[in-house]
């Protein structure tokens, strides 16, 4: 528990507790649209992933491989800059707010 916190805080520095609770309370509904397979992280993949977070700022990554949870995490943070709100069993949380019309309003 303590390795998988330190992650999430580690790809989230922007966020406070408070404000990952509020983001996971509304990613609890969503349904993952991007899928990481068997080949891992391509450059297809990092555009849908940017393309799906400017749409909805929140997303839901399901990662095939749960042992490379981290690493996609890792490089999905690197390449977007969008913060890891969740890790959970192969789902992965992400908030990144759209840079000029911002949706969703977190918590102070």
């Amino acid at each position: 528990m303590n390795e998988q916190k330190s992650l999430v805080e580690r790809l989230s520095p922007e966020l406070t507790g408070k404000q990952r609770r509020h983001l996971r309370s509304l990613g609890h509904s969503l349904n993952p649209v991007v899928m990481v397979g068997q080949r891992g992280i391509s450059s297809n993949l990092i555009e849908n992933f940017e393309a799906q977070i400017l749409a909805h700022e929140l997303i839901k990554v399901k990662v095939h491989e749960a042992d490379e949870m981290d690493e996609v995490a890792q490089e999905l943070h690197d390449a977007t800059g969008a913060q890891l709100a969740q890790k959970i069993g192969k789902m992965l949380l992400f908030y990144k707010p759209h840079p000029e019309n911002p949706e969703i309003s977190l918590p102070s």
